[in-house]
């Protein structure tokens, strides 16, 4: 199955960075939209930044100047550069995909929101 994996996650302090990626693999398909969430313990899961397949950003007011949100088609890879992180920024970062994956079962193209299993982001004060 087509499936997300992201990497990059870790502990910094305040102030410093880390670089997200998220990379989909699997099978044939085609990726539109690409998205990075988060969740903090005991809190929703909050959209964090967007890129379209015409490489229109938007983000979340609360990382707006701090992160940067990119794509290497070619890689299949979506990237989030988080600067000057705060300990607010803590939680398990997602990866997301609005897909259409290919099915040889039925010969058909399926409309798939794709989910990665998350990667831990932690920043200490």
């Amino acid at each position: 199955q087509v499936q997300l994996v992201e990497s990059g996650g870790g502990l910094v302090q305040a102030g410093g960075s880390l670089r997200l990626s998220c990379a989909a693999s699997g099978g044939r398909f085609s990726i539109n939209a690409m998205s990075w969430y988060r969740q903090a313990p005991g809190e929703q899961r909050e959209l964090v930044a967007i890129i379209t397949s015409g490489d229109s950003t938007n983000y979340a007011d609360s990382v707006k100047g701090r992160f940067t949100i990119s794509r290497d088609n070619a890689k299949n890879t979506v990237y989030l550069q988080m600067n000057s992180l705060k300990p607010e920024d803590t939680g398990v970062y997602y990866c997301n995909a609005d897909s259409r994956v290919w099915s040889d079962y039925d010969l058909s193209w399926y409309a798939m929101v794709l989910w990665g299993k998350g990667t831990l982001v932690t920043v200490s004060s």
